[in-house]
């Protein structure tokens, strides 16, 4: 053999070995469509501004996770001691969730609920759904403990779902995720047809009282008091709800400003961008383009309308009780699930629709941080059951 010959196996020999390190020699259709599903959500996200916030790190991860690796270069999310599996291990461990519930506690203002007390069973009538879509995945064929993290996307809430399905089923958090972030997205678009269809001409005009004023004793003491209520009932709620409590009352001491604002800001933002990227890095094309991932589609789509008539409904059974002058507007009864502030702007934009000078949104609100609440007390209930 001349050394010509003897060089170009050389070159042949490594360039076929440093084609085999290469993605594109692992590359399969599932990669591409999973691909192709991530442009489609960063398409969304910045062409539509479907949740841009959102989308586009979940839309990004969703890329990332499907550029094929050589297992043992600790390189994929699923390889221990890689980069992204630490960081995917805040969504496994529930860190994330939690955090992101601490922001929305510094950012939410509990008035509009502390001043009417009993739009909390607007919120709770909403997790109808979660149970809804529960038994219908039971009927599906999936284990109790997957169909109850298949359920809570009913409450349309991202975090909560994360967190749930981390526990009863990791198999399956990518998919419930997505889903979820998915339903909250296009509440705009889902909720106004089914809140048309059950509410009357003249329920859509009805006038709420306007809210009183909420003492700030009232508001320090609600972070406290919710706290020792949920918990007490449902302590695998901890995470979640004492979070949630937490960053409200760093936001309604009046003394921890700063702190409050790093969590409703900076932190929130960080972790909004981990838990997107990593989630989407999860849905790896061999796991996720599945018949399961369909159904849990389907039955998630299921569960966030059920919650959405089931909260519109109980707001129509409750005025068969009040008096003329307090009854409730039906339209705020979309607002029990969790997607805040959306789904409570879609009641203030859907009641302006049929009276321009009715204002809705601050009353809508009531039921929609407690939907916040509800979701994660429900969550605490099947984790207590199904775990």
């Amino acid at each position: 053999m001349t050394q010509k010959e003897t060089l170009v196996q050389f070159l042949q020999g490594h360039l076929s070995q440093f084609f085999s390190s290469t993605a594109f020699s692992n590359l399969t259709i599932g990669h591409l469509i999973m691909i192709v599903i991530g442009l489609f959500f960063i398409y969304l996200a910045i062409k539509k501004e479907y949740q841009p916030l959102l989308l586009i790190p979940i839309g990004f991860g969703i890329i990332l996770g499907n550029v094929p690796v050589i297992q043992g270069l600790q390189v994929g999310i699923f390889e221990n001691g890689s980069v992204l599996n630490f960081m995917f291990s805040g969504v496994s461990k529930g860190i994330y969730p939690s955090l992101i519930f601490l922001g929305i506690g510094a950012m939410t203002d509990f008035s509009s609920l502390i001043s009417n007390p009993k739009l909390i069973l607007i919120g709770a009538a909403a997790q109808l759904g979660i149970f809804g879509a529960y038994a219908a995945a039971l009927l599906l064929g999936f284990t109790p403990s997957a169909s109850g993290a298949i359920g809570i996307i009913g409450a349309a809430d991202g975090p909560t779902a994360i967190f749930l399905s981390s526990r009863l089923a990791p198999e399956y958090l990518g998919a419930i995720a997505i889903s979820a972030y998915i339903y909250m997205s296009l509440v705009p678009y889902i909720q106004p047809p089914i809140m048309r269809m059950l509410t009357t001409s003249k329920e859509r005009v009805i006038r709420m009282k306007p809210s009183r004023v909420v003492s700030k004793v009232e508001k320090i003491l609600f972070p406290i008091i919710g706290l020792l209520l949920t918990c007490f009932i449902v302590p695998a709620g901890i995470p979640l709800l004492g979070m949630l409590f937490f960053g409200n009352l760093l936001k309604e001491s009046g003394v921890t400003k700063r702190l409050a604002d790093s969590a409703k800001g900076p932190l929130i933002d960080l972790v909004t961008i981990l838990i997107g990227l990593t989630i989407g890095a999860s849905t790896q094309a061999d796991t996720f383009l599945t018949n399961q991932t369909l159904r849990i589609f389907v039955l998630g789509a299921f569960a966030f309308i059920i919650a959405t008539i089931g909260g519109i409904v109980f707001v129509k059974f409750m005025n068969l009780f009040l008096k003329e002058g307090n009854k409730i507007n039906p339209l705020i009864g979309n607002a029990g699930v969790a997607a805040m502030p959306d789904s409570a702007r879609v009641s203030q934009v859907l009641g302006q629709e049929f009276d321009k000078t009715n204002h809705l949104l601050m009353h809508a609100m009531g039921p929609n941080v407690a939907g916040v609440i509800g979701s994660a007390v429900t969550a605490g209930i099947l984790l207590s059951f199904l775990f």
